[in-house]
């Protein structure tokens, strides 16, 4: 009974402390204030920069029903409304600790600021700030550093979990006295995510007790990761958390410690409200309960926040590996099962990460890799197994960060680095530099690599010749006595090592190559030099300066340039480079003149295009320049002359005495001059005085004029040997005269004689607008009966109209036209009358001069005619010039011509004669059967060969002449002629009765054989020649 008695006690107060509790947070004013006092945030750096977040303090805003702002004095820094700390300039840590206050605006809550301390971390004494941040969050314990070191002091379970203390309504409504045990410890869970899942070197009694398994376990901690700013804020996520703590949570844990060891740590109590539950055995494993939603007055927060889970790459396992337990409140009640979704459980890679759906333990298959993805994002859900096979809980985010190690080694972005350097650089200076990266996690210790020359080749002059900067990869000169001559490349090896120098490293190459400096200054083969140059002569060359320089050929430090320092005051000269770039050509700029100055001295210095590297002395010349004296044309002053006279000057009259002056003053030369181009021949010049006068009248209307102004150029021309012609223009500025009288434009017209319309006919006069307009007109003769005249209203114009009804005809109608001075002359126009009406001007049934259709016929039948009688003559002429056929002959035969004497009168036709009459009769010859026979029983003659010399071409003609003559074998043969029967007797009588007066024994036929070959056969026979 006893023992009922005291439950029901207990029960009764537990009851009367929720509804005080109740009672209490209805009642009083919810006031925004921090969790704690001091906030520590470890940063890895001194070096704060601009946008750098810090961490996050906690703070309470009633459950979202106030908007927090925040107040700092130190205006480096900045707090947003998530409570996140920011940095806003740049900040140095002197001293390693910076620590300044944060208010919040409007409350009135017992912690409405707190102390945010930066500090720096260094790396293999974490224990120690460890302790130092447990101290920090404990209030009482604040100002006692005797007591903070004290194992005993901290870890009396006696002290944490007094039930009488517990159990005291006042003390479970001070924020401070409520949130402190999760304040002891929160500065070690904000710094070091991998220790928030492993409780057991947290909590564990035997551990704690034990100082070298507690500095066993910090040393565990990989430097890389305490500085990781992604974990550190993460931590602030899951102190947020704890904002989510009720009352009759509070009491839950109470009753829950009741059964447990007294000598646990009290953060366990709120293990399971942090979203990690210390399992009750004493596997390594942590525990994630499902958050579950208060039922209280004060509503959850929005933006809960499971802790990540921070697991290693290359992990070397046994696999699969247990990272985490996931556990449901309700497992105790209902049967429940564990699933996982997302990328690495359903989705590519599938099967990375399993779960045992049963106790929910969530593992790793394979090692995880940073550098492929660095965070998983995984949902784990708990369904009822036994019930209706609902879900048991809402899904819970579950995210996974890889940590990063150091398993990639420095790459170079190039091997080998190319560079030069010159070998006058001064100490310290940077010429070329070298690159590494590292695909690590940027930012951390695994990719910060540090640089070193392990070797330099060759070693001289000395093995120290460059540094490299360490952090930059810059290398510079760190020695003196680079000599390209004798050591023009040197060859660097180059190391990149990661983790400020002491992890992994890689090695690349640097070639460099020593440059030459202008340390040799150009000179002048020679040192003065003397030039004649014409004058009047624009870019002529004066002289080509050559120069010598011991630099490398074809650099800056080899190349000349040169400049004219004294002597050059007019402007006159230019010195360039000349192709091979080791000359100086000096060219005259504007034509010198002789008169004026006949030497010139010069004096020019040559320089490199790159500057000395070392003092050097400059390099001159001197250039003495001689100007040649050149006979100058004459030069008119001024070149173009203006005068001004009238139009009507008479002729002879003097215009003007235009004069010119020869420069060649020293030769003493005699000038005249001529009219080069007058247009309009008005101009006559003196030979000796330049006089011009009046040749012809001169007009001001005439074509040769423009504007009143006429031109002439006139020349003077000097008496050297060559002579030289200057020239001048002369303008003649021409002053109107009166002396064209009004013409009218219009000289024919067309006008009806009924109802006739006037005509108006413009009026012009040539000269200026002084003897022009108004013009007046008068007719002369007979026209004046028949038309009359008035002037339009301009007095421009004259109108002209029939005094009455005119025959259809043409008119002549005489007008004088007089200008406004009275000058005028007659003008006539021709009107054609036509018998029409008003402006409608047609003439019909005119007599129109010329022939009619008949006339135009026979002409056209003459022309025809006279063609056809020239192509019937043509055609005559055409046949009795036709070319007679030729008929082959053979060479001995005489030529003869047959006549045809039937035909009587035409004279004797002995030159000109009819080739068809001769044919007529050789066509009707009788057919004679004829046999050539070619003697083959003599020999045929020699011919020569064509001589090569051409002096002995006519002997060779004339022997081959006589050997073709006596040639027997040549044509004519001796023929066998074949004669028909022609019947016995004759009626012809016999020859042999004729009588002659002489045998012919006693003529001479020697003369035959002088008649050439042609009658070489006649004088053989009468001659005695061969038979």
């Amino acid at each position: 009974m006893g023992r009922l008695r005291s439950l029901e006690l207990g029960v009764i107060l537990l009851l009367a402390q929720a509804l005080w509790s109740g009672f209490c947070e209805e009642g009083a004013p919810c006031q925004p204030s921090f969790h704690s006092e001091v906030f520590v945030f470890s940063v890895p750096r001194s070096s704060l920069h601009r946008g750098r977040r810090l961490g996050k303090v906690d703070f309470d805003d009633c459950g979202g029903q106030r908007k927090v702002l925040f107040k700092l004095k130190d205006s480096r820094f900045k707090v947003d409304s998530e409570g996140i700390v920011h940095v806003t300039r740049h900040v140095e840590l002197h001293g390693g600790e910076k620590s300044f206050e944060i208010r919040i605006l409007g409350s009135k809550g017992e912690r409405n600021f707190t102390t945010v301390k930066v500090h720096l971390a260094k790396h293999g004494h974490a224990h120690q700030h460890h302790h130092q941040d447990q101290d920090h969050h404990k209030p009482q314990d604040h100002h006692k550093p005797q007591d903070q070191h004290k194992p005993q002091d901290q870890h009396k379970p006696q002290d944490q979990h007094k039930p009488q203390d517990q159990h005291k309504p006042q003390d479970h409504h001070k924020p401070q006295d409520h949130h402190k045990p999760q304040d002891q410890h929160k500065p070690q869970d904000q710094h070091k995510d991998q220790d928030q899942h492993k409780p057991q070197d947290q909590h564990k009694p035997q551990d704690q007790h034990k100082p070298q398994d507690h500095h066993q376990a910090q040393d565990h901690h990989k430097p890389q990761d305490q500085h990781k700013p992604q974990d550190h804020h993460k931590d602030q996520d899951h102190h947020q958390a704890q904002d989510h703590h009720k009352p009759q949570d509070h009491h839950k844990h109470q009753d829950h410690h009741k059964h447990q060891d007294h000598h646990q740590p009290l953060q366990s109590e709120h293990s399971e409200v942090d979203g990690i539950e210390q399992p009750e055995s004493d596997s390594d494993v942590p525990v994630l309960v499902f958050p579950q939603s208060s039922k209280g007055l004060k509503r959850r927060k929005r933006d809960w926040v499971i802790p990540p889970i921070n697991f290693p790459e290359n992990d070397r396992g046994p696999f699969p590996k247990v990272m985490v337990q996931i556990r449901s409140s309700r497992d105790k009640e209902v049967s429940v099962q564990y699933r996982i979704t997302g990328p690495g459980a359903d989705e590519p890679p599938i099967k990375l990460f399993i779960i045992d759906k049963g106790t929910g333990k969530l593992s790793v298959t394979q090692p995880l890799d940073r550098e492929g993805i660095d965070k998983y994002k995984l949902f784990a859900h708990a369904t009822d197994e036994s019930g209706d096979g609902g879900r048991a809980e809402d899904p819970m985010e579950i995210i996974i960060n890889v940590i990063d190690q150091n398993d990639n080694n420095p790459e170079f972005t190039k091997d080998p680095f190319l560079g030069s350097v010159a070998e006058s650089s001064p100490l310290n200076f940077e010429f070329m530099k070298v690159t590494a990266v590292d695909k690590d996690e940027p930012g951390s210790l695994n990719a910060d690599i540090r640089y070193k020359l392990l070797s330099q080749d060759p070693e001289k002059p000395n093995p120290n010749m460059f540094f490299i900067n360490s952090i930059s990869g810059a290398i510079q000169m760190n020695s003196d006595g680079l000599d390209r001559e004798k050591i023009p490349k040197y060859t660097l090896v180059i190391e990149a090592a990661d983790m400020e120098g002491r992890g992994l490293s890689n090695t690349a190459t640097a070639i460099i190559t020593v440059t030459d400096s202008n340390d040799n200054a150009p000179e002048f083969v020679q040192s003065s030099y003397t030039a004649s140059v014409p004058e009047n002569k624009a870019d002529a060359l004066v002289v080509k300066m050559a120069v010598t320089d011991a630099d490398e050929p074809h650099t800056p430090a080899w190349s000349t340039k040169y400049s004219i320092i004294e002597g050059n005051d007019g402007g006159f000269f230019n010195v360039s480079t000349g192709p091979s770039q080791l000359e100086g050509i000096i060219t005259t700029v504007k034509g010198l003149d002789f008169e004026k100055n006949a030497h010139y001295t010069l004096l020019v210095t040559v320089e490199n295009d790159a500057p000395f590297a070392t003092r050097l002395p400059t390099s001159t010349a001197t250039v003495i320049v001689n100007v040649e004296d050149e006979n100058e044309a004459p030069v008119f002053n001024p070149v173009e002359k203006v005068v001004t006279v009238p139009e009507n000057l008479k002729v002879g009259a003097d215009l003007i005495a235009y004069t010119a002056t020869d420069p060649d003053t020293a030769k003493n030369q005699k000038v005249w001059y001529k009219a080069g181009n007058d247009p309009a021949g008005w101009l006559s010049v003196n030979k000796e005085t330049g006089l011009i006068q009046v040749r012809s009248p001169m007009d001001r209307e005439s074509l040769f004029v423009r504007g009143d102004r006429y031109q002439a150029l006139i020349l003077a021309i000097d008496n050297d040997d060559i002579p030289a012609t200057g020239t001048g223009t002369l303008v003649i500025q021409l002053e109107d005269v009166n002396d064209n009288a009004p013409i009218i434009e219009e000289r024919t017209i067309k006008i009806c004689n009924k109802e006739s319309q006037p005509v108006t006919l413009s009026v012009t006069d040539k000269d200026g607008p002084g003897f022009g307009a108004p013009f007046r007109a008068e007719l002369q003769g007979e026209s004046a009966n028949n038309w009359t005249v008035r002037m339009n209203g301009t007095k421009t114009g004259i109108i002209l109209t029939p005094k009455s009804s005119l025959e259809q005809n043409d008119y002549n109608v005489v007008l004088r036209v007089y200008d406004n001075r009275g000058e005028g002359q007659d003008n006539t126009v021709h009107a054609t009358v036509c018998d029409c009406k008003g402006n409608d001007v047609q003439c019909t049934n005119r007599v129109v001069a010329g022939v009619g259709l008949p006339g135009i016929l026979g002409i056209l039948g003459a022309i025809l005619l006279l063609l056809l009688l020239v192509l019937l003559l043509l055609m005559f002429l055409r046949r009795r010039n036709k070319p007679m056929k030729e008929e082959p002959l053979l060479p001995e035969d005489v030529r003869d011509n047959l006549y045809h004497y039937d035909e009587e009168g035409g004279g004797e036709e002995d030159q000109d004669y009819d080739l068809s009459q001769l044919h007529r009769g050789l066509d009707n010859r009788p057919q004679v059967d004829r046999v050539a026979v070619m003697p083959n029983f003599m020999p045929a003659p020699t011919y020569r060969q064509r001589p090569a010399n051409p002096e002995d071409i006519g002997n060779f003609i004339d022997d081959n002449l006589n050997a073709a003559d006596t040639d027997p074998t040549a044509p004519p043969y001796d023929s066998l002629l074949v004669f028909d029967y022609e019947g016995g007797g004759s009626e012809a009588g016999s020859l042999s009765s004729l009588n002659s007066s002489s045998s012919g024994g006693d003529q001479d036929y020697d003369c035959l054989g002088e008649w050439g070959p042609r009658f070489k056969k006649l004088a053989d026979m009468y001659g005695g020649g061969e038979d």
